[in-house]
């Protein structure tokens, strides 16, 4: 690779906020913002996630070559503006792609991203070969929702199973009424699997091992994420062996200011408290934590902040090159987001995704789609 010829020249920024498809978050009678992070002087989940923007990256070399990628939701201009102009002038030929000189913050996968989707373009390989190579052609994937009502929940999961879905993850609280959610799911869709994911929210055992004991009478619950708070690994480990529902440990390197890092992972297996994972990360990491998992005998999933297409693609290529990622992963913002950004859309033939052929990413701009959903641009160079 010619190290001159690969030298950053350019970063093209284009901010757009995509909002969902109506009622396809939540119950339309229900208000339960996602997005688990302050936001500009706000309280964490005072924000509903779609609201929020995303940038989309367009990262020129002095060769023509142009690395694609997409930023996580709610990024730092300031972060953003800091770091390219520390890259540019660098080549990507001279970075050392699992340790890009980037300190560690929400917008490292941004960058990340789009130099590995270049680096791959410019050897003319899908990027999954840079991850060691897929060692699947498709990868298994859930369908999804937030809060629903007991009454709504039956048919909502059906218009999903009758589409070939067999996993449906959910978010939920104590206010939720996850057992009657259940009852209904088996009654409309027999066979339909469910994953919940409280974030926390049955804040303590005490609270959670009744809906358990509840849960197991009906059977038809995949596992449970997160259902108390992180802190309290001894008692994950305490319910693991309380009930046969796998508990599984989301570890969110994009969450970094919270604390969530590797070793979480290692702790969590450390004390016997998991049965597997949701590693949600970019490139490197993500390898890092599903190696991990995969030496340790244990499946994991790639999880996601319901994302546009660049980011769906680079998870769809690191599931596909991961071992352990055998669990159905949160590749589903197409389904929930009006639009994805691509000219082709991901191939979905559910219950899985295909790996997209072509180098790099392997995929294409849809630009009518980015100047629909633009709310502002910026260039660096």
């Amino acid at each position: 690779m010619d190290s001159n010829a690969k030298t950053i020249v350019r970063f093209d920024y284009e901010e757009v906020i995509v909002p969902a498809h109506p009622g396809v978050i939540n119950s339309d009678s229900l208000s339960k913002p996602l997005h688990m992070l302050p936001v500009g002087g706000k309280k964490a989940w005072s924000v509903q996630f779609d609201e929020l923007p995303k940038l989309i990256l367009r990262m020129t070399l002095k060769d023509g070559t142009v690395g694609l990628s997409e930023f996580y939701r709610d990024h730092n201009w300031s972060v953003v503006e800091s770091v390219s102009a520390m890259l540019l002038g660098r080549s990507i030929a001279d970075l050392p792609l699992q340790d890009l000189p980037i300190a560690l913050c929400r917008e490292y996968d941004g960058f990340e991203c789009a130099i590995w989707d270049a680096y791959a373009k410019s050897l003319g390989i899908p990027l999954h070969r840079l991850l060691g190579g897929a060692v699947r052609d498709r990868v298994k994937i859930s369908a999804w929702s937030s809060h629903r009502t007991v009454d709504e929940i039956g048919p909502w999961v059906k218009q999903y199973h009758d589409q070939g879905f067999d996993c449906i993850k959910f978010k939920c609280d104590l206010e939720d009424d996850v057992v009657a959610w259940c009852v209904e799911i088996k009654k409309h869709a027999p066979g339909m699997k469910v994953i919940f994911d409280p974030n926390q929210r049955w804040e303590n055992a005490g609270n959670a091992r009744p809906i358990i004991r509840d849960l197991e009478k009906i059977g038809n619950v995949l596992l449970l994420e997160d259902p108390i708070q992180r802190w309290m690994i001894q008692d994950y480990a305490h319910l693991r062996q309380f009930s046969a529902i796998p508990i599984a440990l989301h570890v969110s390197l994009p969450y970094v200011f919270q604390g969530q890092r590797p070793y979480e992972a290692v702790n969590a297996v450390a004390h016997g408290a998991v049965d597997g994972f949701n590693f949600n990360g970019g490139l490197a990491k993500f390898k890092t934590l599903a190696d991990f998992a995969a030496t340790a005998g244990l499946p994991c999933w790639h999880g996601s902040e319901v994302d546009l297409g660049i980011l769906e693609a680079m998870y769809v290529h690191q599931s596909a090159a991961a071992a352990s990622c055998v669990w159905p992963s949160d590749i589903f913002g197409r389904m929930i987001r009006s639009h994805d950004l691509l000219e082709t859309p991901l191939v979905i033939e559910p219950p899985y995704v295909r790996l997209p052929d072509g180098p790099g990413l392997g995929i294409e701009l849809d630009e009518e789609a980015i100047r629909r959903f633009k709310v502002s641009e910026r260039t660096i160079r």
